[in-house]
């Protein structure tokens, strides 16, 4: 049988989707479900802060300070103007509303989760696919990757905030760079065992360049797992803003973010611990929520890759 004759015959098995039976599985799955609904949630009250009888988030009201949850409150509305609300989570010790610097706050953690997940993910499926495909790059590379991940990644934003300032991009930045090999590895060790498929050779035979067959053949296998990894990515990326921005080297202090939230609310944390636990409930709910959304997944992608 000739390469033409070959490739002509596997092709369609190899252009065939790749995990479609993972994620009809995953459609399936409780833990995707529940994931997926309390993440979508919780993007949706950041985003709808203002429809959701949120106030000014960093107005200071000194006649509302430390305040229980549920107490009458006079707040500063986004317009400006003041009126009587019920801070449903109370107030902290500059009588902001700590209800309305949650959601605003979501917003920051949220973007700073999800980009640095799509950023890892994007610049790490490119460097795995070119380490796991081209044999001559392979070791270059991924003595690199392991030379970033030996980095601390406190360090590391400890280290760009002293060359720049604190900031989002600098808190994504110091968040990609550690995570980035992680994907590397993922899509390095995808790739490797694709290029060995009799499809992939046939593809060599019949002329197809390295590009068209990263594309066409193995790109589509690396996006399962991907999807995976970056879920695990945004979890942690959550984590260490919070942890960041509560050491003061991440998000800008004016800057509402749950990390934030917490840092500024730990001195009347014994007196007032709403002030920490409504921001910490949060971070942990999202955390687990992105968790039971990437376990299910994965369990979902490697149950339909198990023989029958």
């Amino acid at each position: 049988m000739t390469a033409a004759a070959a490739y002509e015959r596997l092709e369609p098995a190899a252009s065939a989707t790749p995990g479609r039976d993972g994620w009809l599985r995953a459609s399936r799955s409780r833990r995707v479900m529940f994931g997926g609904g309390v993440l979508a949630a919780i993007a949706i009250a950041a985003i709808a802060a203002p429809l959701l009888g949120a106030v000014d988030p960093v107005a200071i009201n000194p006649l509302s300070r430390n305040l229980p949850p549920g107490a009458a409150a006079t707040l500063t509305l986004l317009d400006g103007s003041t009126a009587e609300r019920v801070a449903l989570f109370g107030t902290d010790g500059l009588g902001r509303d700590v209800y309305s610097r949650v959601l605003y706050g979501g917003r920051i953690s949220l973007f700073v989760g999800v980009a640095a997940a799509l950023l890892s993910g994007a610049i790490g499926m490119g460097v795995g696919l070119a380490a796991g495909y081209v044999r001559a790059l392979d070791a270059v590379v991924m003595r690199a990757m392991d030379g970033l991940m030996a980095i601390p990644g406190v360090l590391l934003a400890i280290g760009l905030v002293s060359v720049w300032r604190a900031g989002v991009l600098t808190v994504v930045a110091a968040i990609v760079i550690p995570e980035t090999p992680r994907v590397v590895r993922l899509v390095r060790a995808v790739t490797l065992k694709v290029r060995e498929e009799p499809y992939i050779e046939a593809a060599v035979g019949v002329g197809s360049s390295p590009g068209a067959i990263l594309a066409r053949h193995v790109a589509p296998s690396v996006v399962a797992p991907l999807i995976v990894q970056c879920t695990f990515a945004c979890a942690t990326a959550i984590l260490i803003e919070a942890a960041l921005s509560f050491l003061a080297v991440g998000v800008p202090i004016e800057t509402p973010s749950w990390g934030n939230v917490m840092a500024e609310g730990r001195q009347w944390f014994r007196l007032y611990p709403q002030t920490i636990l409504a921001p910490g409930l949060f971070v942990a709910l999202t955390v687990l929520a992105v968790n039971m959304l990437g376990d299910g997944l994965r369990d979902a992608f490697d149950a339909s890759e198990r023989p029958s």
